[in-house]
């Protein structure tokens, strides 16, 4: 099946509507004008220090990702859909959380099987009974979705534990606008850059009950080898909070607090970027070092918010992911909006019968996984591959889940002879406090290699502004 050109439309290729005045503007262009203007770009990127870790790459440890100066424009009634759909999911999931944390309707309603539950390591029983403040359980979070036809979008994936890639989101555009001020101008694009301003105040409205007037927030982040370090000090400064890392924290007097040339500070807030293992040694890995002993303590008084909430990572687990239509259904009372990729759950005998009988048609991931790492692109894999593969997924079906091949949407990307089609997809970055703030944008990450579908750029993926036009 033809992948949905976002741009063009019909055997004529005519232009489709939101990307009109763009492509207009595109003809007027001086071609090697445009390339060097991507040197630019890529130049400022490397001067701001944008970059990200590959893990286990000895030799390039740092990388810039790669940046395509055509944005992703989307009109305002194909975003409204999308932000409804969002919305939606977004306050099941935090119904979810609270309801497999307390009384477990769902899973008693024979909707979620209980060993989907109580066997998932994301699952911390140290959350049993206990509510965040304000009753919210997932702060931030990036869904991640594709488009498959003019009103066909897909949810990927939920990432509800610690999402990253909204500094690049931001950097996109600061960096579009300085280099085609005139398309601006030209186009009426609703903005991103409000984003840490949007973060900050909806931290502050789910301050813990201990907080004593504007309450102190700080991102606490694992230190400079973290693969998203750049973005955990480029919130940290746009929102004007401290960075602070395990070391310059401790409980003193039932409260956490950071150290500071005045002495120590209590920290109301804390936006960590910790996973949950290491959040509290005296709780969780005894060994760790970037969190803080005593954290659960004090969290459970109520004397600190923590975003996201430790145990969130249950809900954009793989196989839960496969129930969410029904869990939006259960707690909304609604079909979902926004439909799932079917999905083959390999924990069923005759689920895992079919995907090993069609593994090179098959996309399958691990459970638990992230970063277009431990999965098998059956289209793109050879026999050697998919025969590993399988060995695998005998050997431990539970952890591994099956969906088609989609044919993902393509947006222009610029290349030595003009434009070229590429597949896309979109991370939206949701805040959620007493109210649900839905950036009009987000993430667009692209496929740069011809026919590939890993957009991840630990995979070799880019990123593009993401424009969401006014009506």
């Amino acid at each position: 099946m033809k992948p949905f050109d976002e741009m063009l439309t019909g055997e004529a290729g005519q232009v489709r509507q939101p990307y009109e005045r763009f492509h207009a503007w595109f003809g007027q262009q001086d071609p090697e004008s445009l390339v060097e203007k991507a040197g630019e770009a890529e130049s400022f990127f490397r001067r701001t220090g944008i970059t990200f870790a590959v893990y286990g790459e000895a030799e390039a440890a740092e990388r810039l990702i790669p940046f395509d100066l055509v944005p992703r424009i989307i009109n305002n009634r194909e975003w409204q859909k999308l932000a409804e759909g969002i919305e939606q999911r977004v306050r099941a999931l935090n119904m979810f959380l609270h309801d497999i944390y307390h009384e477990q309707k769902i899973v008693k309603a024979g909707i979620v099987p209980a060993s989907l539950i109580d066997g998932n390591a994301a699952f911390l029983p140290e959350m049993i009974g206990f509510t965040p403040p304000g009753g919210v359980y997932t702060h931030i979070i990036g869904t991640d979705i594709v488009r498959v036809g003019e009103d066909r979008f897909y949810v990927l994936e939920d990432n509800a534990r610690t999402p990253s890639g909204v500094s690049y989101m931001i950097e996109n555009r600061e960096t579009m606008m300085q280099m085609f001020p005139e398309l601006f101008a030209q186009n009426r694009v609703r903005p991103v850059e409000t984003y840490p301003n949007h973060l900050r105040r909806s931290l502050a409205a789910v301050a813990p009950p201990l907080c004593e007037g504007v309450p102190t927030i700080a991102v606490l982040t694992p230190g400079i080898h973290n693969s998203a370090y750049y973005e955990h000090a480029f919130l940290a400064d746009q929102m004007g909070v401290e960075l602070v890392e395990g070391a310059d924290l401790k409980m003193v007097d039932g409260r956490i607090k950071m150290r500071t040339t005045q002495g120590y500070k209590t920290i109301d807030i804390l936006y960590r970027r910790v996973d949950d293992d290491y959040l509290d040694p005296d709780v969780f890995n005894p060994d760790s070092v970037l969190g803080v002993a005593g954290i659960m303590e004090v969290y459970k008084a109520g004397g600190i918010t923590i975003a996201n909430a430790p145990g969130t990572g249950i809900s954009d687990d793989k196989a839960i992911y496969s129930y969410m239509p029904e869990i939006v259904e259960f707690y909304t009372g609604q079909p979902a909006l926004l439909e799932n990729v079917p999905t083959w759950r390999c924990a069923d005998a005759d689920s895992l019968a079919y995907v090993l009988d069609h593994l090179a048609e098959l996309v399958v991931k691990e459970v638990h996984g992230s970063g277009g790492y431990g999965m098998l692109v059956g289209p793109t894999s050879t026999a050697e591959e998919r025969e590993a593969f399988a060995h695998k997924l005998r050997g431990r079906p539970g952890n591994y889940i099956a969906q088609p091949t989609l044919a993902l949407s393509t947006v222009p990307i610029l290349g030595e002879k003009g434009l070229s089609p590429r597949h896309v997809d979109l991370r939206p970055f949701v805040l959620v406090s007493d109210k649900i703030k839905i950036i009009p944008g987000g993430l667009t990450r692209v496929a740069l290699k011809e026919g590939s579908l890993v957009v991840n750029s630990s995979q070799g993926g880019g990123t593009k502004d993401t424009w969401v036009l006014e009506d």
